[in-house]
Parts: structure tokens; C-alpha cells; sequence
């Protein structure tokens, strides 16, 4: 009869569960391999790399690299690919720089980080603005004008309009006269008498004799609204103007844009002009 060979007894720590005994086998070699490889990768790291707090600061490690120098050396390869576009939109004039398709779309493109960073909170990612709070970009109504110049100069020096609070001007059946006459124009329906009316309060010297604004002041005869179209929205408009002194009128509307001379580089204005020009189509 053939001699068995019995399994190769493997000590054990001592340690059973369930009938099943802890044994002393040692780990695979691809285990202790990859263990060995992991602890010699780790120094090398640390040696190379600033990862070890000291007490006031880390160690720099031997290559001397940071993430803040890494992001630094990132912008200046970005700035040093961008500084021909830029020259060249600085020396080119306005309308040839809608005409030309790859410059356009270099300025629109390079705007939108300037857009999102100084614009968007108040006139939201898209241009659409907030009815009540902020103008709408993205429609092709321009209170001062959609050309590249004018939207140029809005950028570089803001605006402040003005609206004369009418409530110690004219009295209460005057202003309620007038807020009809305003939404009625919206509507096609203004009357003569409202008109006699809007221009004998002196609304025309601004609106225009018929209502249909210019030159910084709104057109009451379309259907785009500023602040709101319910009669209230309106009538508070008449009564209290826009940009009154708060002290002297509480309920005024505030309604201003701010310059971004110095704020912003001639060429990043003319990148973000174009944006806005594009956003609303404009003139």
C-alpha cells in the first residue's frame, strides 16, 4: 500500500472560532511586495515634496513645489498666449473688431470669466437681469444707446439716472393721473387728456412730448418695464423718484450702475462690451 503523504502541519496562534484555527502562514509575496513599495514610495514623497508640518511651517521638500506656484506659472503661460489677442483688440477700432469673427469670438469668449466675476451678480449668467432690481441684457431695448461706443462708456463710467420725486411736486389726483397715463401708454390706450396732462407736468422734457423717452430717459410707451408694471410699482415711481437723496425721501428707488475705470483693464472693458453687444443684439 502507497505511503500518504500528510499536509504540512502550519502553527497556529492559538486562536480558534467555530473550529476554525488562526494559523502563522506568512503573506504572499505579492502582498509584501506591494507593502514594501508603498512605505519606500511615501519617503521618497516626503523627501521630494512639502508634506511635513514643522512647527511654524513645512518642510519645502528638494523640488520646491508648490500648488500657488504651480496656479502662477499656469496664468503667466495662459497671459503669455493671450498677450497678441489683447494687443491687437486695444489697436483695433470698435467696429472692426465686430466685423472680424475670430477676434469677436476671442473677446466674447475671454469676457465671460470677466461677465461671471463683475456683471452676473446683478444682472444674472445670462444678461436677463431681475424685473424690479436690475436691467435686462439679454432683450434689445438700450436705455443709452447698443452700440459698441456707448455700451463702452457705460462700462467705463457707469450711470445714475434720475427720476424727480413727484410727491411734494404735483398732489395726489395728479400722480394718480399720471401712473394711468403711463400704464395706458404701455397699452396703446393713452388719452389726450393724459397726455395734456403728462406735458403740462413737465414729464416731457424728459419722456419726450410723446412718451416715447431717449436719451437716458425710458420709453413709457412700450411694453419693457424697469421696476414693475402694476399700478403700484409705477405709482411708487412717480411719487418718490429714482435716485432722490434717502434722507430727504426714504422710499426712492436706488437705482445705479458703477464705474469699472480702474477696475478693469481698457481691453477687458472692450471684451466685456462686446459681450453685452452680443447678449442683446446690439446696434
Amino acid at each position: 500500500m502507497a505511503k500518504q503523504n500528510k499536509p504540512q502541519q502550519v502553527p497556529d496562534t492559538g486562536y480558534e472560532w467555530d473550529g476554525i484555527r488562526e494559523l502563522t502562514n506568512p503573506p504572499p509575496r505579492w502582498w509584501m511586495i506591494s507593502f514594501h513599495a508603498s512605505w519606500i514610495f511615501c519617503v521618497i514623497y516626503f523627501i521630494l515634496y512639502p508634506s511635513i508640518p514643522l512647527i511654524h511651517d513645512s518642510n519645502k521638500g528638494l523640488l520646491g513645489w508648490t500648488q500657488i506656484k504651480e496656479f502662477k506659472e499656469a496664468v503667466a503661460e495662459n497671459d503669455a498666449i493671450k498677450a497678441p489677442y489683447l494687443k491687437k483688440i486695444a489697436e483695433m477700432d470698435n467696429q472692426a473688431l465686430l466685423a472680424d469673427p475670430a477676434m469677436r469670438n476671442f473677446a466674447e469668449s475671454s469676457a465671460k470669466a470677466i461677465f461671471g466675476d463683475f456683471c452676473a451678480g446683478c444682472h444674472g449668467a445670462g444678461g436677463q437681469g431681475a424685473l424690479g432690481l436690475f436691467p435686462n441684457l439679454s432683450d434689445d431695448n438700450w436705455l443709452y444707446g447698443g452700440d459698441l461706443d456707448t455700451i463702452i462708456e457705460t462700462i467705463t463710467d457707469g450711470r445714475e439716472g434720475s427720476m424727480p420725486a413727484h410727491i411734494e411736486m404735483i398732489d395726489e389726483a395728479g400722480i394718480n393721473t399720471l401712473t394711468d397715463f403711463v400704464i395706458a401708454s404701455s397699452q396703446g390706450k393713452a388719452t389726450p387728456e393724459g397726455l395734456a396732462y403728462f406735458n403740462e407736468a413737465g414729464c416731457a422734457d424728459c419722456h419726450g412730448e410723446n412718451a416715447a423717452g431717449g436719451d437716458g430717459a425710458p420709453n413709457l410707451t412700450d411694453t419693457i418695464w424697469r421696476f414693475g408694471s402694476s399700478r403700484d410699482e409705477v405709482l411708487r415711481t412717480i411719487r418718490y423718484g429714482v435716485n432722490e437723496d434717502p434722507e430727504d425721501v426714504p422710499q426712492t428707488r436706488i437705482a445705479k450702475m458703477p464705474a469699472f475705470e480702474g477696475k478693469l483693464s481698457p481691453e477687458s472693458i472692450k471684451m466685456l462690451a462686446v459681450k453685452v453687444h452680443q447678449l442683446g443684439g446690439g446696434k
